[in-house]
């Protein structure tokens, strides 16, 4: 697949800059792979399409508030967002204007005395640093953490809501630098209401990572470096997807993390318990081996998520949906409406 044709135009009023209140109220795209038929829903009409025996498949990682205000040498204020710890004390960051900072430099956390010392470029492409600390880092964001909103939700400084709103109901394991976005129109009521039909959840885990901030840069998308990202399924969860789908039920993947997690999994037919990276990258063509249905939102044109959603969708059924949904005035991206590829 060529990069230039994951290209798409939509009009900025469209990106979707706070979320549907009740949480499944939000608008929702049936897709139907077979056939290319569409049809205007409501994500709370999703009990409609799932029926006794599917199994939702719901991505369990709860996004940690990893953005962050930095006090240059100078004095000046400069935006860091927490990456990743890779041992007590040693972190990973994404600094904006890192021009000027060599290694050694100081840097202080705002509201606090907290320093940080950074310790080495990892690459200038990105703003990607090390650094080093003596705090206790997850207590330490929790606290003076800010919910890290992707760029293209305008504002400063986050609202009350956000640190409840773009997290799932159901996360439960903090890592993820960005919310599982396709999750984020669940609540506890339909959740209840589908398990009550005998629809079956089961919960994987993928930290969602800095990749999802990199632009894919090359046109061959097969030459794209995908970025890894860290995942686990336990043994329960493998056991109850694979019991459904021998059962004749679908697996109903929660969102392109839950996709990835399945995919990687994926051994003889079934999928395997454990943890590890997965740098998978899936786009036209691809034969899917554990994945029957998808719940997903709207993505960014030119991105590893759309490319993913054309694969399973179809490329031809998939840009019918998107050209629909702008036409429809769907809402996009991460506070945006849902789409449902049965």
């Amino acid at each position: 697949m060529r990069l230039s044709e994951l290209d798409y135009e939509l009009p900025p009023e469209l990106i979707a800059q706070s979320p549907a209140q009740p949480r499944d109220h939000s608008r929702m795209l049936v897709v139907d792979r077979t056939n290319g038929q569409l049809a205007d829903r409501r994500f709370f009409d999703l009990v409609e399409y799932l029926r006794a025996g599917d199994v939702l498949v719901l991505n369990d990682t709860q996004v940690i508030p990893a953005r962050l205000v930095l006090i240059r040498p100078s004095g000046a204020e400069t935006e860091g967002l927490f990456v990743r710890e890779h041992a007590p004390g040693r972190w990973e960051l994404m600094i904006r204007g890192i021009n000027r900072l060599r290694p050694g430099s100081r840097l202080r956390l705002a509201g606090s005395d907290v320093e940080l010392e950074l310790m080495e470029r990892l690459t200038d492409k990105t703003g990607l640093v090390a650094v080093k600390t003596e705090v206790d880092t997850l207590a330490f964001l929790q606290k003076h953490g800010q919910v890290p909103l992707p760029p293209y939700i305008r504002r400063e400084h986050e609202q009350p809501d956000d640190r409840r709103r773009y997290q799932t109901v159901y996360a439960n394991a903090p890592g993820a630098i960005a919310a599982p976005t396709a999750g984020l129109h669940f609540t506890d009521r339909l959740l209840a209401e589908l398990r009550s039909r005998d629809v079956a959840t089961a919960t994987v885990t993928l930290h969602v990572g800095r990749g999802t901030f990199e632009p894919v840069a090359v046109e061959d998308l097969a030459e794209h470096p995908m970025h890894r990202e860290w995942y686990s399924v336990s043994s329960e969860a493998a056991e109850r997807i694979n019991a459904a789908r021998q059962a004749g039920g679908r697996a109903v993947a929660v969102g392109t993390t839950a996709v990835r997690v399945l995919e990687s999994a994926s051994a003889d037919g079934a999928l395997q318990p454990g943890e590890t990276w997965t740098d998978i990258l899936i786009h036209p063509p691809y034969r899917f081996k554990m994945v029957d249905v998808l719940i997903t939102n709207f993505h960014l044109p030119r991105t590893t998520l759309l490319a993913l959603v054309y694969a399973f969708a179809g490329t031809e059924t998939a840009r019918k949906a998107y050209q629909h949904a702008v036409r429809e005035g769907y809402r996009f991206y991460s506070y945006g409406d849902a789409m449902l590829v049965i």
